[in-house]
């Protein structure tokens, strides 16, 4: 069965839209579409405050993608403990943490080419 195509910017505007339902904070988009052989266009990188909190924002993109754009992750990891879920949506690859695991990884400094947007809270 064929992925079907979705716009990567109603997707990412979902997933935003998702995460911010929660109060996911320190949101950030990497643009990775001008970097050689990556695996995808956008990494989506948020945190949470517990464990809890990190599930809740996982389930919440899930919901509003779903909801939205009829689409489901190709592939969820890291749920069991939830410091570090991963959600690939193929194209975009969104990241939740808990905060004291993303500083501790600071993946946005290995994707230094990458070109940064950070979404203001709104809350």
């Amino acid at each position: 069965m064929a992925k079907k195509n979705i716009n990567n910017d109603d997707l990412l505007a979902n997933i935003i839209k998702g995460i911010e339902e929660v109060k996911g904070n320190d949101i950030d988009i990497l643009d990775l579409r001008e970097i050689e052989n990556t695996v995808c266009d956008y990494f989506v990188i948020c945190n949470g405050n517990s464990n809890t909190q990190v599930n809740a924002i996982v389930n919440s993109i899930q919901k509003v993608v779903s909801k939205s754009l009829k689409d489901k992750p190709w592939h969820v990891e890291g749920t069991d403990n939830s410091e570090w879920v991963l959600m690939d949506y193929v194209n975009i690859v969104v990241h939740v943490f808990q905060k004291h695991i993303r500083e501790y990884y600071d993946i946005e400094s290995l994707w230094g080419d990458a070109k940064i947007t950070t979404i203001e809270n709104k809350y």
